[in-house]
């Protein structure tokens, strides 16, 4: 076939693709327009019956900002605020500062006279100013050799051999400084495993097989089980303990990251079950010293525990819902007795005083939340209203807690913060192959030392270096 040919057959080609596209294009033209007269139709026969049509987004559920698809703006929650935007007063700023001891000087001396040419070089010079830059020196591994030496005791004639340090046990392999730095870069940056392969030849000219990366990331996992069971303990013995839980792809299936934290601990754990038998596996005698914090998950709640706090910004969301789609009058006084929940609790942190069951801003409460609770609600006009109030009953106990207890927060905030990394790491990183359980490990370690506000990087470092092979 010549040029000429071929070119003419492109041609004809090319023109019946842009015939059959023009065709596509009016048939979704034509799909468009029924769509949106059925929706027309669907909207008119719910305005009839004194409905409407509400969407659930971030305002109104537990679903993601991200979610909130051509949704014309995210509604805040949180009251307006007196402060003005920026930086407040008192607030310590920070800049780049010069060192007084610079590792490297560079004099500045002038050969000549940039006006007369005169010589300079018997001139005494004074120093006028100066100016810094920071750099980074090449980073390149550094190998240390343990050599073994044996010699013949002259008395009994044993061989005498010195044993090479601990962790020492192959004729070559990664010290911790390695192992740790990969770990933060890898669980803490969520850098990919492919990217790590590049960043340590390129950067560090120590070239890595993403298979290196994952067994260093298992053994690392291995070296922090110790610090990792005594995070478990500590939160066992915590009287305030929050808990979430978040999906996780694990090589194509659905897995689950729980989360139970406090104040100072964290504790991530990768499970293929949503239900009470993870719950029971981790906790065998369940937390019978503590209140725990939840969003209202079934199984969270089965929990043997010393008492239930429920997550009042979970269910502000839910109320929210129920006031904009069902309209009772339930929701819109459900939802200001939250918000007047969240109000006292402001003002009781201020004073570091909490409510005693005798006071009576705290009957008052009571009260009203009891007075929700007896109005009776037609199943079929309000059935996600009923079901709602439904739950309030069942979970009475848990709602006012965080105002008799300033330890209880009256949300689940610490736990979302938590599980979000999870979310984060399969964003940026994409879904466990494997290794869920090393993340989880070393994920709790870090998150532990940075609720202590120790520095990550050093003491992963001190750890890994501390539990040798």
């Amino acid at each position: 076939m010549s040029d000429q040919e071929e070119l003419v057959l492109l041609r004809a080609e090319n023109a019946a693709f842009r015939i059959s596209d023009a065709k596509h294009r009016a048939e979704n033209a034509e799909l468009r327009q029924a769509f949106a007269a059925l929706n027309d139709k669907l909207n008119l026969l719910l305005l009839l019956e004194g409905k409407k049509t509400i969407k659930k987004d971030s305002h109104n559920s537990s679903m993601p900002p991200s979610s909130d698809f051509a949704t014309p703006k995210t509604q805040s929650l949180r009251p307006p605020s007196v402060l003005k935007s920026g930086g407040q007063v008192g607030h310590k700023g920070t800049t780049l500062e010069m060192t007084s001891n610079p590792d490297k000087v560079i004099n500045l001396k002038s050969n000549f006279c940039s006006r007369c040419g005169t010589l300079l070089s018997d001139s005494s010079f004074v120093l006028n100013s100066k100016r810094q830059v920071i750099e980074l020196p090449p980073v390149i591994p550094v190998f240390e050799e343990y050599r073994q030496y044996a010699c013949t005791c002259p008395g009994c004639q044993h061989k005498q051999m010195p044993d090479f340090p601990l962790g020492v046990t192959a004729p070559i392999q990664y010290g911790s400084s390695v192992e740790s730095l990969l770990s933060y870069l890898s669980v803490y940056q969520y850098v990919p495993f492919a990217r790590l392969q590049n960043l340590f030849t390129q950067v560090f000219s120590l070239p890595l097989s993403q298979g290196t990366v994952a067994n260093i990331l298992e053994r690392s996992a291995d070296k922090c089980a110790g610090v990792y069971k005594i995070i478990k303990t500590k939160i066992a013995e915590s009287t305030v303990v929050g808990s979430d839980e978040t999906g996780a792809k694990v090589n194509g299936d659905k897995w689950w990251i729980w989360v139970w934290q406090t104040v100072q601990n964290t504790l991530l754990v990768a499970s293929d079950n949503r239900g009470s038998k993870t719950i029971d596996k981790v906790w065998k005698d369940g937390l019978p010293g503590s209140i725990l914090i939840t969003d209202r998950w079934g199984a969270q709640l089965k929990t043997s525990t010393g008492g239930q706090q429920l997550c009042l910004a979970h269910l502000l969301r839910n109320i929210i819902f129920l006031d904009e789609s069902e309209k009772h009058p339930f929701a819109s006084q459900f939802k200001q007795l939250l918000n007047d929940i969240f109000t006292d609790r402001k003002k009781l942190i201020g004073t570091k005083k909490p409510y005693t069951q005798n006071q009576d801003e705290a009957k008052k409460l009571e009260t009203r939340l009891n007075d929700l609770l007896l109005i009776v609600l037609d199943k079929e006009k309000y059935p996600h209203t009923l079901t709602f109030q439904e739950s309030m009953i069942k979970n009475r106990a848990a709602i006012l807690p965080c105002l008799y207890n300033l330890e209880i927060p009256p949300d689940n905030n610490g736990s979302e913060r938590a599980i979000r990394n999870v979310k984060v790491k399969q964003k940026v990183s994409g879904q466990f192959k494997s290794g869920q359980d090393a993340f989880c490990i070393i994920r709790s370690v870090i998150d532990t030392l940075r609720k202590r506000n120790v520095e990550v990087l050093p003491c992963l470092t001190k750890i890994l270096n501390l539990q040798p092979e």
